[in-house]
């Protein structure tokens, strides 16, 4: 065999083998089936619940929605802030921003409580920029105070607020656009990073992750939770005094992980993507439905944790969960572009 002819065999073998990898990498072969030990409450009417925090003192919660068309965008989308009370167990829905008055495209959220008032971060998508965008809640009246941007913020897609001025904020990609982007994405490159503003400026608190998605805080513990679905992991960190972040272990899922929740018990519950080629199919319009996953995460300390699967679903029922928010036995299912989030009740 000529030389040229080897060389020829050796690249067909590495694409082979990288397309292969890709396929195992990312959930492919696996069959997702439909299960829950539980019941369906109610289906809410509501587009592109992406984002789900719960108030468990005054037992309320706010959503992040947004009518996405495909992802990335190519259009401005629009979307809001939804308070949903959670005592009656009707779960009205009542729009936060409606008068908002800037291109707003919500995605990840997080809420602070001092006293009576709550201070709420959310990352916008505006179609040239990314912001943060900090409001106040007292009661349902949602009041905006300011608006944070920076060139480092590349692509956010998650926050979690330390206080009313300090938040950590996810880059889930290193590159902004094009073939570095594209790199990330099927190349399972590890250069997205976690940022640490301090009330002024930001700086880079965690870096070397594959694409840094979901991000909160167990304050008692001082322990960071970081969601790398491409990689399929939760990533723990410890929160230094100056807030840098010191990197512990990861925990391996099996699963594209998202958005994290906690509940009571400080247990993290996780919206999941069981087959992360299915939902870029799914999230840029290229097919119907995306199959779902919940994960419940109990992490006593290093090396010590356990990981369980409490809902699985082909897409039929609920596409491309990205988060599951605890509230007493019920579970709030929010999706990327479904029509609808979920009110799940689990078993006694």
């Amino acid at each position: 065999m000529s030389k040229t002819k080897k060389t020829l065999l050796l690249l067909i073998l590495v694409l082979l083998g990288f397309v292969l990898y890709t396929f195992i990498s990312t959930g492919f072969f696996r069959n997702v089936e439909n299960r829950f030990d539980g019941e369906t409450l109610l289906e809410i009417p509501i587009t592109g619940a992406e984002d789900i925090t719960v108030c468990r003192e005054d037992s309320f919660a706010i959503v992040s929605a947004t009518a996405r068309m495909q992802f990335p965008a190519t259009e401005q989308e629009k979307g809001g802030l939804y308070y949903m009370e959670l005592k009656s167990g009707n779960f009205v829905l009542t729009h936060l921003t409606a008068d908002f008055g800037k291109a707003f495209a919500p995605h990840g959220i997080s809420m602070f409580r001092r006293d009576s008032v709550y201070t709420i971060a959310v990352v916008n998508h505006m179609l040239n920029e990314h912001s943060i965008e900090i409001f106040t809640l007292v009661g349902k009246e949602l009041t905006h105070t300011r608006t944070e941007k920076s060139t480092k913020l590349v692509s956010p897609n998650d926050v979690v607020l330390l206080d009313e001025n300090r938040f950590y904020v996810t880059n889930d990609h290193g590159n902004a656009h094009g073939f570095g982007r594209l790199l990330e994405d099927y190349g399972n490159l590890a250069i997205s990073n976690v940022l640490y503003f301090d009330g002024q400026q930001f700086s880079e608190a965690a870096e070397g992750i594959s694409f840094a998605n979901g991000i909160n805080i167990d304050a008692e513990r001082n322990l960071v939770f970081v969601a790398s679905p491409r990689r399929f992991l939760i990533k723990v960190y410890k929160k230094a005094e100056d807030n840098s972040l010191t990197f512990i272990e990861d925990i391996p899922c099996g699963t594209g992980v998202d958005n994290i929740e906690f509940d009571a018990d400080g247990n993290l519950w996780v919206g999941c993507h069981p087959n992360l080629l299915r939902f870029t199919a799914y999230a840029k319009g290229k097919k119907e439905t995306a199959p779902s996953e919940i994960l419940k995460i109990q992490y006593r300390g290093k090396g010590d944790y356990s990981v369980e699967s409490i809902y699985t679903n082909h897409g039929s029922q609920a596409s491309a969960s990205s988060v599951a928010a605890p509230f007493g036995n019920m579970v709030f299912l929010g999706t990327v572009k479904d029509n609808k989030m979920l009110v799940l009740k689990l078993s006694e």
